[in-house]
């Protein structure tokens, strides 16, 4: 009857190799949030956002501030 009040932890990333993109298809528009790694260039997924509320919520999820760069 009565729920728990959901809390977001903040989670952390290795900033230093690391860096939060959100991976775009040309074809059908669908993006994914998640991680590049700036030495290599591979890109680690965390989740799809479908929404701006989803992107907030990847943002807050892991203390990102300002805007993440888009790649194509």
């Amino acid at each position: 009857m009565f729920w728990k009040k959901k809390t977001i932890q903040t989670l952390s990333y290795d900033n230093e190799n690391w860096e939060p993109v959100i991976k775009c298809s040309i074809c059908n528009g669908e993006k994914v949030a998640g991680f590049r790694h700036l030495h290599t260039g591979d890109f680690k997924e965390e989740c799809l956002i479908r929404s701006e509320k989803e992107l907030q919520e990847f943002k807050s999820k892991y203390g990102i501030a300002g805007e993440v760069e888009k790649i194509y």
